[in-house]
């Protein structure tokens, strides 16, 4: 993996050319060739047989990559990356897994600089998002597989975005197991590699934020939810507000919400109390985003520091049945059923069992 992660990548050849896709097809590919075996080995040796057309029926034959195969590419990686917040992560990575398939049957297609970059830049994109999906699994090796796979790929197009958001992601993975400070050393890492003004340049702060939380460094976490706020209130609300890689307002209210939770400050109840205002189309819990799922848990956390556990037993048994804790937020919902429990309430019993069925599915 990239240095920025703190891994190596062997094999790769280190041959430079005088410009960043040197000067014919040959050059190019001694630049790439450790990158694509790489991420053949990762779609072969972790995929599913892929079928060899793009949807509509497209004949991927050699000599076919042009405009229009790497036009609708291109619309599926952002397709995949809205249905993102809505779809079960079992049924998405078995879509992002066949595209893999489909850009992999065109690297040895004939092919333009500018095609290939494109190519590499569409690769880069649906391996992060194979391995956000993979975190969201706990499906540890699959996701630095992934990463690995992305970050390699992303500096060979010279994409510093895709690599933020490798080391956004790669925090996000340590968050969850436990590993704070590494999380913080990886957000910092991402915010250095965002360009200015871009989502994960605000998505890359917020990580810092959650990492300072749950590290207990009050005075950094207010000074990074400060800092989210302003840079999020520079960006314009994007057409497409569901896409994973777009930062909206309705995610930096459910950033704050998640970080005050995590750091004990009882304002994260106005603000969980608002992002599911927003987004909860219904009552019917299957509805939901995933986001109204986490924010009814962020919900609870905060009435459990005002000792109202009870209603916090209440909205974290909610978010469970929505069925959109997955197994990576798990942990999540843990920390508030061990809480109800100390507490000796007798919603405690409903919702151990509620936890221990998603837990064991």
């Amino acid at each position: 993996m990239d240095e920025d992660l703190h891994h190596e990548s062997h094999g790769t050849p280190r041959r430079r050319t005088t410009s960043r896709w040197g000067k014919s097809c040959s050059a190019l590919h001694l630049v790439t060739y450790g990158a694509m075996m790489r991420w053949r080995s990762v779609t072969l040796d972790l995929d599913e047989p892929c079928e060899q057309s793009l949807a509509g029926g497209h004949s991927m034959a050699a000599g076919d990559v042009g405009e229009e195969v790497l036009a609708r590419l291109e619309a599926v990686v952002d397709e995949l990356a809205i249905a993102y917040p809505m779809t079960p992560p079992q049924v998405l990575i078995g879509r992002i897994r066949r595209h893999l398939g489909y850009v992999n049957a065109l690297l040895d297609a004939r092919k333009t600089l500018a095609e290939h970059q494109r190519l590499l830049v569409i690769g880069g994109w649906l391996s992060l998002l194979g391995a956000t999906v993979n975190i969201d699994l706990n499906q540890k090796a699959a996701a630095l597989a992934r990463l690995r796979t992305a970050v390699s790929l992303a500096k060979h197009a010279g994409h510093d975005e895709i690599r933020a958001w490798c080391c956004e992601t790669e925090a996000w993975r340590v968050l969850t197991e436990g590993d704070y400070a590494r999380a913080l050393e990886l957000s910092k890492a991402a915010k250095k590699l965002a360009p200015v003004g871009s989502s994960i340049a605000v998505q890359a702060t917020a990580q810092t934020g959650r990492a300072y939380a749950r590290l207990g460094q009050r005075a950094e976490t207010y000074a990074a939810i400060a800092e989210v706020q302003r840079l999020a209130s520079s960006l314009k609300r994007p057409d497409q507000p569901e896409h994973h890689y777009r930062y909206d307002p309705d995610k930096a209210v459910a950033y704050t919400a998640t970080t005050l939770a995590w750091v004990g400050d009882v304002a994260a109840e106005e603000y969980a109390r608002e992002i599911i205002r927003r987004l909860a189309p219904s009552d019917d819990v299957s509805r939901w985003p995933r986001r109204v799922a986490s924010a009814n848990i962020d919900l609870s956390l905060a009435l459990l520091v005002g000792d109202r556990a009870d209603e916090a037993a209440s909205h974290t048994l909610r978010a469970i049945a929505s069925g959109r804790v997955v197994p990576s937020n798990q942990w999540r919902a843990a920390e508030v059923v061990r809480a109800v429990e100390a507490r000796g309430l007798p919603e405690a019993a409903d919702l151990r069992e509620a936890y221990e069925q998603i837990r064991h599915r």
